[in-house]
Formats: structure tokens, sequence, C-alpha cells
């Protein structure tokens, strides 16, 4: 046998060149077959020769029909390597702070380019790419209370950015009047915020930009840390897709569904989204509903006699008719399930919150109907699961509404969504082909706090329980309610006494949204009233009974990179971002470290990682397409022994209506932390 043929297949060591091999022990030159590379690199420079770095280089293609991105940052040298690219036609280009985008330049993985962009000729050029609260700092309410700041954030950005080029351009008052008559809940929250004078502060400030003025900040490019990011992007849905949230694995054990399927539920259209990462492909799969219940969300009543619209959501396609509004898109969101938010659980199944029914009193199941906590009150959604497998649904009705849910150690799940009671539903007792385990299978308790501290349970906490999160260290289950109050609060459920406590933030914190535990236990919630990243610390509460006033020493708050709302004060510092929710890498899936939290900047084009030990802040910023409104967001490990290729962060973009983003369409994102910008 040839020795050189021997020398490989003992595994001596060569060193590449071309298509030949060199046998590093023998000298020798040994042909071997080529391969090709999976990665395009170069350098990014100005029209005046200087290297640009930190900037954006960003390149898409179509290798399997579905649309791909993939999006990389330049090192202070200006170059780049976008890594894991498919074999396909790509079209690269560069967007950057201070730059004009650059012209589309097409490659294919092994190519080399020097790609050029030109500066930016003013400062209305410029701030074009800038994220939507650099745009929203600009705006002077019309109370310059915090009140009114945390009301404003936690209604009008609840679906879109504000600061967005649709939000910023009507320019006049008549403009605005219009707008916001488009759709029903839209013009319902106008008038919970002196509309008039909401009217004439939009106005203004859309009047203000029309003649030239910019944000006062500059957003910074990225640097350290930020530049070794990679994103990964795929369509999925279409140009009405409202993709609310998405999952990839199970929250408890990150390894499960290795290189596996991320699904995400279309809230607008009831359909369970599905990227296969491996294939690059999107798919589709509608979500049904029980009994022919049929009636788009926004259409939906409360009971009998109730208004159409009562018991749903207007939002796209359902105008405020009443007062003259009108829209272009009626029936586009054709929505009776409406599903919410997705949870895998340690078989791969797919739960989601779902309606399957309609949310009428007198529906609900015949052995809640005793308990007063229940009966008499609309509870809006329940529960299902897709199971893979079986490519079946399983539809689950409840007493209780649903809105988002976590599994805890044992498997029990744990749902948000009622305004007066805590859910769990134990999948380990619940069997499809028998109906009658669909009761014995759920519980529910009235929530309800000691207020005196006799050891009674005597005020209920009526609030819409919004974010929730198993805490497995102490046992316990806590709720966030972003709108009780004027500042919101906590709710904790002890699951072995069945007692309830409250806590609500003091200044400047406010709008506790999404809630996590990490590995110790912890409380963290993103603040989607005051713009903060907020951590509860229980073990310093001198006492835990009480309105939930009482232990303001529990809270710690933090403020996230960007700019503040433009009638902040130092001592409120308010930002103009809005954290819709929040997660807790604590297994490491990122490979910034354990324990890190990562927080939505969901009016910033951004994730904000924050490392609790250093108190520092990393911004993950989505540059394209603008308008990226991050909602849902898990971490998976695909192949802890592949480095940084084998482990991210999935998130999605769920901006309504996705006709407003940069690129009408839906689409799923995948986070990395490679070495260095230029690793392979």
């Amino acid at each position: 046998m040839d020795r050189r043929l021997v020398a490989l297949a003992a595994g001596v060591p060569v060193l590449a060149a071309g298509a030949f091999a060199l046998n590093v022990a023998t000298g020798d030159s040994v042909a071997q077959k080529s391969v090709t590379p999976d990665y395009i690199e170069g350098t990014v420079t100005s029209g005046k020769g200087g290297v640009e770095a930190g900037v954006w280089v960003i390149a898409e293609a179509k290798p399997a029909g579905t649309l791909m991105r993939k999006i990389v940052v330049t090192d202070r040298k200006g170059r780049f390597v976008l890594p894991q690219l498919p074999n396909a036609k790509w079209q690269v280009w560069v967007r950057g702070y201070g730059l004009r985008d650059s012209a589309k330049t097409p490659a294919r993985p092994g190519d080399e380019l020097a790609l050029t962009v030109r500066t930016a000729t003013t400062k209305v050029q410029a701030a074009k790419i800038y994220p939507a609260n650099y745009w929203l700092s600009m705006l002077n309410l019309p109370d310059a209370s915090p009140d009114y700041a945390n009301r404003f954030k936690l209604s009008c950005m609840l679906c879109h950015q504000v600061g967005i080029k649709a939000t910023r351009t009507p320019v006049t008052r008549e403009a605005y009047d219009h707008g916001t008559k488009k759709a029903g809940t839209m013009y319902a929250t106008s008038l919970g915020l002196q509309r008039d004078a909401l009217l004439d502060s939009l106005a203004d400030w859309g009047g203000r930009i029309a003649k030239g003025e910019t944000p006062k900040a500059t957003p910074p490019r990225p640097r350290g840390l930020e530049r070794n990011i990679v994103i990964t992007q795929w369509n999925w849905g279409d140009k009405w897709a409202y993709a609310h949230d998405e999952v990839a694995t199970d929250k408890r054990n990150p390894k499960l569904n290795a290189n596996g399927p991320v699904w995400g539920v279309d809230i607008g259209n009831d359909r369970l989204l599905r990227v296969d990462p491996k294939t690059n492909k999107s798919t589709a799969i509608k979500i049904p509903t029980r009994n022919g219940w049929n009636t788009s969300w926004c259409e939906a009543s409360r009971g009998p006699g109730q208004p159409v619209g009562s018991g749903g959501f207007q939002t796209l396609g359902c105008p405020a008719t009443a007062v003259g509004g009108v829209s272009a898109y009626v029936g586009k969101y054709h929505n009776p399930a409406n599903p919410h938010n997705p949870m895998m659980d340690d078989k791969g199944r797919v739960w989601i919150t779902t309606q399957i029914r309609r949310e009428w009193p007198e529906d609900i199941p015949a052995q809640c109907k005793s308990d007063p906590a229940i009966a008499g009150r609309s509870h809006h959604r329940q529960l299902g699961y897709y199971d893979p497998k079986t490519k079946k649904f399983a539809l689950i009705d409840t007493c209780y509404g649903t809105h988002h849910l976590q599994f805890d150690k044992g498997g029990v799940l744990w749902t948000s969504g009622d305004s007066f009671v805590l859910g769990w539903f134990d999948p380990a007792k619940y069997d499809p082909a028998r109906p009658e385990t669909e009761a014995t299978a759920q519980g529910h308790a009235e929530v309800k706090v000691d207020s005196n501290g006799d050891g009674t349970a005597d005020k209920p906490i009526v609030g819409f329980n919004y974010g929730i999160i198993p805490n497995d260290v102490d046992n316990s289950v806590w709720t966030a309610q972003p709108s009780t109050g004027p500042r919101g609060l906590l709710v904790r459920y002890d699951k072995a006494t069945g007692k309830f406590e409250s806590y609500i933030p003091p200044p400047p914190g406010s709008g506790p949204r999404g809630v996590d535990v990490d590995s110790k236990g912890m409380i963290w919630a993103a603040m989607g009233g005051s713009g903060h990243l907020g951590r509860f610390d229980r073990s310093k509460c001198t006492q835990t009974w009480g309105n939930g006033e009482q232990c303001p020493q529990g809270w710690t708050f933090y403020k996230p990179p960007g700019p503040v709302l433009a009638q902040s004060t130092r001592a409120d510092t308010r930002t103009a971002d809005l954290h819709y929710y929040l997660w807790v890498d604590r297994f490491n899936t990122f490979g910034m470290g354990k324990d890190m939290v990562i927080l939505n900047g969901t009016n910033s084009d951004s994730l904000q990682i924050f490392n609790p030990t250093t108190k520092k802040w990393t911004t993950l910023r989505v540059p394209y397409p603008l308008n990226a409104y991050q909602r849902g967001l898990d971490g998976r490990i695909d192949d802890p022994k592949a480095g940084w290729k084998g482990r991210g962060l999935w998130f999605n973009d769920g901006l309504d209506p996705v006709i407003h983003n940069e690129v009408q369409h839906g689409w799923l994102g995948h986070a990395q932390m490679r070495p260095t910008p230029t690793s392979r």
C-alpha cells in the first residue's frame, strides 16, 4: 500500500494545500478531495479608503426556497467572516451607523470580498436606520408623570414599536387621528391616554421630524463582544404573520430537540410555524378549535347580548367603525384560536395557550361553575398541544384563562392569563382518549393574600397575570401583573402551603411583564413600564404578608443602554425602550456564562444581555430588517462539544402588523457568540 495512504489511514496529520495535502511526518504530497468552504470573508472600507469597524455585513439567499439571512459585524480592521453558509448564491451588503447602505454584491461560499460604503451626508440620512427608541426619545408626552409613561408604554407599544417610520411620519394631527382609528383596541387605548392631548403631542413630534429634527443621541456601533455575534434568520409565515413567540427546546433541558425544528405560533392566522435549521425550510400547520368555533378574535363577544368585539382584541383589520375608522385589511386576521405562547415538554410535544371555544361564562367546564372565583366571569384561552411524532393536536378545556405557560421540575404546567386565579395542569394525569381526565388533571387557586398578618388570606388581588415562572429552588410559582395599580406587582404562590404574596415595585420601577428565575432562585422581571431590568430577592424581606408595599428592599433595578424619555428625570430614568419579556440563560446556552439575563429590547431592535456578576450590558443588535420587535426567546445546545457552533439563542420577530416591517414578512432568529469577529 502507498505509504501516503497508510499515513492518512493511521491519522498522521496533513496540511491542506489546494488539491493536495502535505504529510507533516514525511514531507510527501497526498491527493485529497477538495472541500468547498462554508464561509464568505472580506473587508469593508469607506469611500475615503478607511476601514469600517463595527458595521454589519448582511447576506441573503434562498438555499432551500425559504429566504435566509446571515448577519455579522466587522472587526477593528474592517474584516468580516460570514460563517456556516449553505451552498447558494448570496447577496451581500453593508449597513452601519453613520453610513448609507451599500450596494448588494453577489457571492458564493469561498469568495473573498472587498466591500465599499459611503458615509451619510446628513443627520436625517444617518438617522433613517436608528432604532425606534431613539426617535421615541424625542416625543413629549402630554403628561410628564411616571404613571402616564407607564400606561403609554404598556398599551401603545404592545403590538408595534413607537418611533418607526409608520408611527413617526403621519406629521399632522388629522393623520394621527385617522391612523389611531384603524384598530378598535388602539382607539380605545388612546381614549384612556387623554386622546386629544395625545394627538397634539404626536402631531408636534411628527411635525418636528418632518422639518428635519433628529434624535439627540446617536446609537453606538457594536464593540467588544458585540462584534463576535452571528445572527441567522429564516422567513416563516408570510406578510400577514403575527408570530407571537417561539420555542426550540425544553426550558428545563436545553439539549432536548438538538438540531431539531423550532416552533412558533402565528396568533393572527391560527398557525403553528416551523423552521427546520438542517434543511432551512419553513412550514406551517393550521391550529384547530372545538365544535366548529370559528369567530375571529376581534369579533368575539363576552357573552349573549354583549357587543361584538367585547371578548376580543381589535387589531389589524378591526377598525373603530363607531367613530369612522376604516381599514384596508379587514379579514386578514381570521383567528378564532388566536394561539399565544408555545412551550416544549420533555417528550418534544409543543404545548400552546389557545382558544378552543367561546369564552362565555356559560361555556366553562361544568366542574368549575360552583367556584365563585370562576363562575360568571370570562376567562380567555384554554390549552392544547401538538405532537410532532403523531402529527396530531390535543385540545384541552380549562376552568381558567391562559396566556403564558411554564413547566416545573415535576412536569406540572403552570399558566398565566387569568385575572382571578392561578391555574395548573398535570400532563401525567391526562389521557386524550379519556375525556374525563381533562378535569382531574387540572387545578386552580384564587389569588388572595393575607393583608394584615393574621394568617388568613383576606384580600383578592384582581389583575391580569401576564408572565409566569415556577421557582424550583423554593417550590413556588411567580406571576407578573404589569397593570395592576399604578406600578404593577409580582405575585408569589407557595405550592406547599397554597398561600399567595404580592410585591409592588418601588420607584423608579414599574410595569413588570416577563418574569424568570436564575439557578439560585432569584427572581428577574422585565419592567415594561419604566424600562428597567428588575431583580427581586425575597430573602431580604423582613415581612412577606401585606398589600404589596411591604418589601421595597427586596427590589433592585438596572437601567439598560439607550436613551430615556424626553421628560425623564435623573430620579426615574424612564427609558424609551419597551422590554416585552426576558429570559435567564441558566445553562449557558449562549456561551457568555451561566445565569446571564437576556432582556427583550423590543423598541430598540435588540436583545440586551446583563451579566449579574459584573453588572455590565452587552447589546445584541438586529440591524435588519428594521423594526425587529422581539417577543419570545430561549436557548438551545445542539452539540456541547462543538463550541460556539453548537449553541445559541432563538428569538422571533413579532411585529403587529408585520407590514410595518422593513421587510414585510415574519422571521425567526438564531444568535451565536463566537470567540472573535472572524471565527469561521
